[in-house]
């Protein structure tokens, strides 16, 4: 049984110190493994003093079902146990109408994730929603355009999603939107489908915001003008954050917020944890709650650190969080 602590600091904080390295594997295809964003997120991650341990597992041109096939991505899986691990299929097969996904991809998707629940069921799986070709996928009549197909590649991780239960990583609708709104960067390589070092950095920083829920505001750039990163962050944490509950990334949060008004001092806390068996808030004063929403009232001012413990099949989670009055 794992124990894990994680410490939320009021307000100022822009990090999350693990007590070991978040453990992370990305199972894809080029999407995943142009200009190593992997390791483009665990570089986000450190410079913002967060350890990760990121290993890559992917494949040219692969789709589900092929990834399904090969022993070296099951070796993969049985590595580490994993915190997160990573689903990327080939855009074009997310593209597809609902019946064709059920036929040549659902039956994958599952195979792959049965054997990453049996090595360990405490994992986290997201998927990675990738994007529409630069000019769309003219040979295919149902996918003629980027924004036709970009739509598509949506409503299938949507889909996914929904049948599966497990959260998406909306790169691309991060993409879509620095595309339509700021030309000055290009997301494509010459080919019109692959991603540029930016179009990789936005990836990047798409799975920082949805992992974390922070803004990855750093100076890491990785060559990127600052401008230019800095619209990536913003724009990549603004989607996510706006589509937490639409894409369950709201799952095993905790939320604490305070504020004080006519000499009261009030945090006003939240826990969504699907799986948890209890929970326990101990405010720093003395008092409790075994509720997974609730209020309290402090008596007078100070620095108090909130502490829940919540138990669920995965062991006993510790997060802890100062609020100054």
């Amino acid at each position: 049984m794992r124990k894990y602590i994680v410490f939320f600091v009021f307000i100022l904080a822009s990090t999350v110190n693990w007590c070991q390295p978040m453990r992370v594997l990305f199972i894809g295809n080029s999407y995943t493994h142009y200009n190593n964003m992997p390791k483009l997120f665990k570089d986000l991650a450190n410079s913002k003093n967060v350890n990760v341990d990121v290993h890559m597992s992917a494949k040219s041109s692969h789709t589900f079902q092929m990834h399904s096939e090969r022993m070296d991505l099951y070796q993969d899986i049985r590595r580490e146990k994993w915190d997160y691990v990573v689903l990327q299929g080939f855009s074009r097969e997310l593209s597809t109408e609902i019946a064709t996904i059920d036929s040549m991809v659902v039956p994958y998707v599952k195979r792959i994730t049965d054997s990453i629940y049996q090595r360990n069921p405490c994992a986290t799986i997201l998927l990675y929603e990738t994007w529409g070709y630069e000019q769309g996928f003219p040979e295919d009549s149902i996918n003629w355009s980027y924004q036709v197909m970009s739509d598509h590649i949506h409503q299938g991780y949507l889909y996914l999603s929904k049948l599966f239960d497990l959260p998406i990583v909306p790169v691309g609708k991060v993409w879509e939107t620095v595309k339509e709104n700021n030309l000055s960067i290009q997301l494509y390589q010459e080919d019109k489908q692959h991603p540029s070092k930016d179009g990789s950095y936005l990836a990047a920083c798409s799975f920082y915001a949805a992992i974390f829920k922070q803004n990855p505001n750093t100076s890491f750039t990785d060559g990127i003008s600052p401008e230019k990163a800095k619209y990536i962050q913003n724009t990549s944490f603004t989607i996510v954050d706006q589509n937490m509950t639409r894409y369950l990334l709201n799952r095993n949060m905790v939320n604490v917020k305070s504020s004080s008004k006519d000499g009261k001092f009030k945090v006003d806390c939240s826990a969504n944890f699907p799986k948890a068996k209890s929970i326990v808030w101990n405010f720093g004063d003395g008092k409790t709650s075994n509720l997974f929403q609730t209020q309290h009232y402090y008596s007078k001012v100070g620095t108090y650190t909130i502490t829940v413990t919540i138990q669920d099949t995965c062991g006993e989670r510790v997060l802890k969080k100062k609020v100054v009055f």
